[in-house]
């Protein structure tokens, strides 16, 4: 996509933007090494970077900026499926404000040419303390990328067609300059104003949309804490249910031992003894079934209690005009991410289990167990010969990494072809 750094109406370069400041410059042929995967950046593993095309005269005075936005993945490599045509932007955009060589060219989020890549873009700041503009001009200035600096001889006022109103303003300026200059400088005013409107418009579109996301997350967790309550609900009904069964059959029992006891007291064949022996074992039957009633009560009691408890939560109303109430019938859902299963949905009865153990959870989702997904989660981190050699010290040799925890095999893909061999052999 960039064919050069310098072509004949001066320089291409690409800054890399940190809050308010440039962090990283590179010219437009080395941005194009990183487009083609070629090499990587560490230090941007895993992160949506904002950048800025800067498109430069030969006097090094900025003529063209566009916005855009770049992800590199885990290994710091770019995105190979970027494909936003910044030089073609850089030559189509809107007038910008004035960074010293006359109103720039700038493509941005609100103000792009093509509305199939607005989404790739961003919006600069412009508020004092953080301007963007201001930044990417000192750093064009300060040529930390060693541009040879040219002498410019106004090429580009050769290749702008004048128009006959253009003709009209200039001999107006010339019957009053100060008058022009006042009229210059408030047109550039307005149209930094009218940009400045544009950014906040877009500034205030995506907050909304987070506000949007983090409410149905809200709705998602309290929707699942509702059902966590339904299904407790339900579990005492049906423990009351066993408890009240259990609760006939005692009486059964209890009805049955008194039956027993009457056939028993109206024999008269029995002798003393038995008739005492029947008594202790009445009077023992009794005890137990008394302290067995006594259980059922505090179980009656506790069931009680338990369902109270249940209907509170279940008919507890959120207060008036809260964000509770008026979110009660949006959704929520968590999202987390682990090496070797990339992002995963948690469903609202998984929180607890992931967080009393994310690798376990992880290792599930990929079909093995934990300690055979720590072992390929450390041959994934470094993919290297973990063969102890006989200084006690690591082999070493790098390894070709395998992506997939379930091909992952111990011993011979975190061995080298050497030490594989070595480890088949009998000791």
């Amino acid at each position: 996509m960039f064919s050069a750094d310098q072509s004949t109406d001066g320089y291409s370069a690409v800054f890399f933007m940190d809050g308010a400041q440039v962090a990283r410059q590179m010219r437009a042929s080395e941005f194009g090494a990183f487009l083609d995967g070629y090499v990587g950046l560490s230090d941007l593993a895993d992160t949506d970077v904002r950048a800025v095309y800067v498109l430069m005269g030969k006097d090094l005075l900025i003529r063209s900026l566009v916005f855009f936005r770049l992800y590199f993945d885990e290994e710091g490599r770019a995105d190979s499926h970027w494909s936003v045509p910044v030089e073609k932007l850089a030559l189509k955009g809107a007038k910008g404000p004035d960074l010293g060589a006359g109103p720039i060219r700038l493509v941005c989020r609100s103000q792009c040419p093509s509305s199939a890549t607005s989404d790739e873009l961003w919006d600069p700041d412009m508020t004092p303390g953080s301007n963007h503009f201001q930044a990417v001009r000192k750093a064009a200035a300060a040529n930390a990328l060693k541009f040879q600096k040219q002498a410019d001889t106004a090429e580009a006022d050769e290749n702008i067609p004048i128009l006959r109103s253009e003709l009209v303003k200039a001999a107006t300026i010339l019957g009053d300059p100060e008058a022009g200059l006042q009229r210059t400088r408030l047109a550039r005013m307005i149209r930094e104003q009218r940009l400045r409107i544009k950014t906040l418009q877009s500034v205030h579109r995506d907050a909304l949309t987070d506000l949007q996301r983090d409410n149905r997350l809200e709705i998602q967790q309290l929707r699942s804490e509702m059902s966590d309550l339904q299904q407790k609900y339900e579990r005492k009904l049906l423990s009351n249910e066993q408890l009240k069964k259990r609760l006939a059959d005692r009486n059964e029992q209890y009805l049955s031992i008194q039956e027993k006891l009457g056939a028993e007291s109206s024999s008269r064949s029995e002798n003393s003894h038995d008739r005492q022996t029947n008594h202790a074992e009445a009077v023992l039957l009794r005890e137990q079934l008394e302290r067995k009633q006594r259980e059922v009560e505090m179980s009656n009691d506790k069931i009680v209690l338990l369902q109270q408890e249940n209907h509170d939560l279940r008919h507890r109303e959120p207060p008036d005009e809260s964000l509770m109430k008026q979110l009660h019938e949006q959704s929520v859902f968590l999202v987390a991410y682990h090496a070797g299963v990339g992002h995963i949905t948690l469903p609202y009865g998984d929180i607890e289990r992931y967080f009393e153990n994310p690798v376990a959870y992880a290792a599930h989702k990929c079909g093995i167990n934990e300690p055979a997904y720590r072992e390929w989660l450390v041959h994934y981190e470094k993919p290297v010969c973990l063969h102890k050699l006989k200084n006690k010290k690591s082999c070493g040799q790098p390894l070709l990494r395998v992506s997939q925890p379930s091909e992952f095999v111990p011993g011979q893909d975190d061995r080298c072809e050497e030490h594989q061999v070595a480890a088949t052999q009998p000791v």
